[in-house]
């Protein structure tokens, strides 16, 4: 069954995040032995970068589908972009979850947080927080600044987030991130590239997290997915595709 997701977006992406309390092993053997085993589950995963504090290896990026996968001192992340399913994101998630405790000595104990993230761009070369304050702040007193005569929007950026759980430690968050600055603005012109809305699932640890790290993934993508299709797509991502359709 194909992502249902990639037709309200122009990129739809599926990331897993990993945040620890400790650094993560940064020795050449260890990231190296770690890298090897990913690119045994997923041989197209050869381009290997290193950034001043990053490691990473990847698929070609000039394929309309592609993994990544980056170390940190203190974050593991991974991702595709462009997945045929969700579950075709979550192959790659579950393999470094696995490899993860044996590779790089990652412990439960250590771990600060996971999160998924979902993740759609929309392209649109305007001025992007004048389209976020058209389709997702009308007759908002947040928004109640535009009424003064020649203000023009120059950062509208939500971000929310709220509490799953009595306990605090599940948690989603929406972003909308866009890419316009005051020049923009100003000259009613974009800056290009494109808008992006996030959804991100986290769930936060200390002493009450028990479930396996795979039981953890499956059940933050039931939850992000379920949210997606009940609130994100329908009250932001497809007002804000509306919006972008109307001025091109």
């Amino acid at each position: 069954m194909s992502n249902a997701f990639n037709t309200v977006c122009d990129d739809f992406y599926v990331n897993l995040r990993v945040g620890t309390q400790m650094p993560l092993p940064s020795a050449r053997e260890a990231l190296l032995h770690f890298f090897e085993q990913i690119q045994k589950a997923f041989p197209d995963m050869t381009r290997f970068r290193r950034g001043e504090s990053e490691y990473a290896i990847e698929e070609d990026r000039d394929r309309d589908s592609y993994r990544w996968l980056s170390l940190e001192p203190q974050r593991l992340s991974c991702g595709q972009v462009n997945p045929e399913t969700i579950d075709t994101a979550l192959r790659l998630h579950r393999t470094v979850l696995e490899q993860a405790p044996y590779a790089l000595g990652l412990s439960r104990i250590e771990i600060d947080y996971v999160d998924l993230l979902l993740g759609f761009d929309l392209e649109f070369t305007g001025n992007h927080d004048d389209v976020v304050a058209e389709s997702l702040y009308a007759d908002s007193p947040m928004a109640s600044l535009m009424e003064e005569e020649g203000a023009k929007p120059v950062d509208f950026q939500p971000s929310v987030t709220v509490a799953l759980t009595s306990d605090m430690r599940l948690q989603a968050r929406v972003d909308v991130v866009t890419r316009s600055n005051a020049s923009h603005g100003h000259s009613g012109e974009g800056g290009g590239d494109v808008i992006s809305v996030y959804l991100i699932v986290r769930r936060f640890f200390g002493d009450r997290v028990t479930e396996p790290l795979e039981a953890l993934l499956g059940d933050l993508a039931d939850r992000a997915e379920n949210l997606a299709h009940k609130y994100v797509v329908p009250k932001i991502v497809q007002p804000l595709r509306t919006a972008i359709a109307s001025r091109s």
